[in-house]
């Protein structure tokens, strides 16, 4: 199990520090995710201030872009880290991708997810082998790639690409087209094991897949004081108020919170969502512990489960230096993975 790091929403200004400081606390990659600004911009810099450290969206939002414009950036994210780029899509939700976006919420997300995962390999691959550009889809039609337009052949041209989902739909195609799956930090081990691993697995094998080549990644929420349990309980209910996460909360017998949650959110009742949260629901989705024992609370949690590891907390150099380092160093000692 591998210890990932996030990149704090911040200006492309702080990136730098931020990228070298990680790769020598021992993180085996880090992620950029697009909330408050663009994924993909601090990439970039991470690839120039690092050489070891992997890197990638976890996650970009794949509706908000076209096949061509998401291969182009990937292509030179690969090309210029020799190789350590990871490309990670998510589809959003409805009202973010009309309504923050202006893009159409196709009839299927996870057909056009296929279609677009499709399309981008197809760039990557006329790029590389030379053959003609010729994609055609439901969605897509891809058939013009002149030579001034193609960047052509890269020394790492199979970029890993994963994909973010909390339902089974997206786990299943995850098995089938993706190299990784980024469940979602609102999630339980039970969870993982009951509903995403046998889709990931059902999915592999319609594919002719094995699923071992696909790899589990996901955030944990960790509360290790009374603060922190304070903002957990309120994002654990934040999520499970959305009506397409519910499945969650079902499959513990919790299915009548999610619909108060639900109502709540509706009336805008934010600051009493948080009480619905109790200390069995914030043990089932965060590991509760002291600060002391949270690496082996986390390896008796996910090792074995996960292949990627990542807090659910943005990493900033200077904030929390002594928790990191004995979180990496604890985890590397108990597992032996460096």
């Amino acid at each position: 199990m591998k210890i990932d790091a996030q990149i704090a929403p911040s200006s492309l200004a702080d990136v730098s520090e931020i990228a070298r400081s990680a790769e020598a606390a021992g993180f085996d990659a880090i992620w950029s995710s697009e909330t408050q600004h663009d994924p993909f911009l601090p990439l970039a810099l991470v690839s120039e201030h690092t050489e070891r450290m992997r890197f990638g969206t976890s996650v970009a939002i794949g509706f908000a872009r076209s096949p061509a414009t998401l291969a182009y950036t990937a292509w030179d994210l690969a090309a210029a880290s020799n190789g350590r780029f990871i490309l990670g899509l998510g589809t959003q939700v409805k009202p973010h991708i009309e309504r923050r976006f202006g893009m159409p919420w196709p009839e299927s997300p996870v057909g056009m997810l296929r279609e677009l995962i499709e399309a981008v390999r197809a760039f990557w691959q006329a790029w590389q082998t030379g053959e003609q550009l010729n994609y055609r889809s439901e969605h897509y039609k891809l058939t013009l790639m002149t030579p001034f337009f193609d960047p052509g052949p890269i020394e790492h041209p199979n970029i890993p690409i994963y994909i973010a989902g909390v339902n089974t739909g997206l786990s299943r195609l995850a098995g089938e087209v993706a190299d990784g799956f980024h469940a979602h930090v609102y999630h339980s081990p039970r969870y993982l094991r009951e509903v995403v691993l046998p889709a990931i697995n059902e999915g592999a094998v319609s594919a002719n897949r094995s699923p071992d080549e696909i790899y589990l990644s996901t955030a944990a929420f960790t509360v290790t004081g009374p603060e922190e349990a304070k903002r957990v309980r309120s994002q654990i209910a934040f999520y499970a108020s959305t009506p397409t996460y519910r499945p969650v909360m079902g499959l513990h017998g919790w299915g009548e919170t999610a619909e108060r949650l639900q109502s709540l959110a509706r009336k805008g009742a934010w600051d009493k969502m948080a009480r619905e949260i109790d200390d069995e629901m914030l043990g089932t989705f965060a590991v509760v512990c002291e600060p002391a024992e949270l690496p082996t609370r986390l390896i008796e949690r996910y090792d074995g489960l996960v292949d990627r590891l990542t807090l659910y907390m943005p990493y900033v150099p200077g904030q929390r230096d002594n928790e990191w380092n004995e979180l990496l160093h604890g985890v590397q000692a108990q597992t032996g993975v460096a």
